[in-house]
Order: structure tokens, then C-alpha cells, then sequence
């Protein structure tokens, strides 16, 4: 049994690697925070075309790599780069495929357009998470999803990854931003969710709006504990969370928040 706890963040955006928001100052602050308050502390992204890889000095881990994950009925190749937190010690995982994330912009090109395949970027990247902590067999105690792109991961954790002992004591806590796209993700979005016999129909009800506020219901159906990053929850997400009196709910202070309520959090769902 360790006697740290250990937590694994699943994002999108995090600065110094992305600078999108005031999301991503505020997601590099809280992954500080979490690795200085007895915690050992990993991150896994996306490795988008836009991460600078020789000014943070990525490299490929190749125990981790050469790996296919499947998504409908094709298998599309994953390869892992590690780098260290600038000024931490905390390392980050980033999942790289070049028919995916090499791209230089993050959900649109360069016309505002909206990729047509956002939905397998979505599941190969919630799925290709998954497999590397198992291939690193480091059990987390809390799993942090932070952007739409990790709706799928409470989802996942709860049924098709529910018999792994590597998240055999996992609690997840799904993170709610503001509604950042009006698009479909994807056509066959749901009929591609079902990656194995363990994904039930009645699971997948919330997200068979294939839209944002689909993906941000279905991530809270899920998951433990929800932080709430936004002044402006969508109308039917504020609905669907005074629902949810069952589960610890973080409500939004302002971007310089202290974080210690997510500190209290983490020790609050742990399994002792």
C-alpha cells in the first residue's frame, strides 16, 4: 500500500505546454499545489501539434510506446513522450499521433472549421490514457479530467476499465468549464463509445446528444466529485448537478482561488 496518495490528472490544456485560457495557468497552478501537499502527482495530455517538444525536452518513452488502440473497427498507432513540469518534479505523459494531434491548431483548422473527427480523437485519447496507466501499473487513488476531450474517462473508468486493478480504488472527478463548441462531434460518436461488452446502452444516455452539453452530463453521470471551473454552467448542466446531491461538488470562486477546497477534496473521496 502506498503511503502517498496518488494523482492523475487528464487534461487538455496546461500551461507552461498550452496557453489557451485562463484554464491553463489555473490547471498548472492546481497540479502544483496537489504535488507539494503529500501527494505523488502525473499527468497525461494530448501531445498537440502546437507543445514546443525541444523546449521542454520531450522524449519518447519506448517501454510505453508502439502500442494500437482501437477505436470502431480500426486500430490506430500510439507513441508516449515523457517531459518533466518546469519547475516541479512531476512528470508528464504525452499521447502522440501524427493523424491526430500533430495538427496546429486544437479542435478547428485554421478556418474555424471543426474537425470532422473530434469524435475518435476523443475516444482514441480517453482510451489511450487508460492503456498507458496500465502499462505503467501505477494504480491513481484520484483521476482529474479537465477538458471535453476526457468527457469519456468516468465512463470508462466506471464499466469498460472497471475490472482493471490498476482502478480498482480509483474516484474521478470531472471537471465543468463552459460550453466551448454548439457542433456535433461526430455522426457514429456513440455506436464508437462501445468499445467492449462491459458499455451498456443505459450508460451511454446522456451523451447520445453528441454535443457539448452531452458530453459534460455524461462525464458527471459518472464520476465521484465534480469542480466546477465557470460562472456560466449551461442551463441543463445546472439542472442535471442539483441532481447530483450525492457526489462533493466544488463551486467556482474565481481563477486565483487558493485550491485548497481541491485538497480537501482529494482527502475527502480517497479510499483510506
Amino acid at each position: 500500500m502506498h503511503n502517498k496518495k496518488r494523482v492523475l490528472f487528464i487534461l487538455t490544456e496546461m500551461s507552461p505546454f498550452i496557453e489557451l485560457s485562463e484554464m491553463s495557468e489555473f490547471i498548472g497552478r492546481l497540479v502544483s499545489k496537489v504535488s507539494i501537499s503529500n501527494c505523488e502527482v502525473r499527468c497525461i495530455m494530448p501531445r498537440f501539434g502546437i507543445i514546443n517538444e525541444r523546449r521542454y525536452k520531450l522524449h519518447e518513452v519506448v517501454r510505453l510506446s508502439g502500442i494500437n488502440i482501437a477505436v470502431d473497427e480500426d486500430e490506430y498507432y500510439l507513441q508516449i513522450k515523457v517531459a518533466t513540469v518546469p519547475n516541479a518534479r512531476i512528470q508528464i505523459y504525452f499521447l502522440e499521433n501524427e493523424d491526430f494531434f500533430k495538427r496546429k491548431t486544437i479542435d478547428r483548422d485554421e478556418n474555424d472549421v471543426w474537425f470532422e473527427d473530434n469524435d475518435i480523437r476523443t475516444i482514441f485519447f480517453c482510451k489511450g490514457a487508460l492503456e498507458i496507466v496500465k502499462k505503467f501499473a501505477w494504480a491513481p487513488d484520484i483521476i482529474y479530467c479537465n477538458g471535453w476531450m476526457t468527457s469519456l474517462i468516468p465512463l470508462y473508468i466506471k464499466t469498460a476499465f472497471k475490472r482493471e486493478p490498476v482502478f480498482s480504488n480509483s474516484k474521478v472527478v470531472y471537471s465543468v468549464s463552459d460550453i466551448v463548441f454548439s457542433e456535433k462531434i461526430g455522426k457514429h460518436f456513440i455506436k464508437k463509445i462501445l468499445i467492449n461488452e462491459y458499455i451498456k446502452k443505459d450508460h451511454i444516455t446522456h451523451f447520445k446528444t453528441n454535443d457539448n452539453v452531452g458530453l459534460q452530463l455524461g462525464g458527471i453521470h459518472f464520476a465521484d466529485a465534480v469542480a466546477i471551473h465557470t460562472n456560466n454552467l449551461h442551463l441543463k448542466v445546472k439542472a442535471f448537478l442539483k441532481k447530483k446531491s450525492d457526489i462533493p461538488i466544488i463551486e467556482f470562486e474565481n481563477w486565483d482561488s487558493d485550491l485548497v477546497p481541491y485538497i480537501d477534496l482529494f482527502n475527502e473521496i480517497a479510499v483510506k
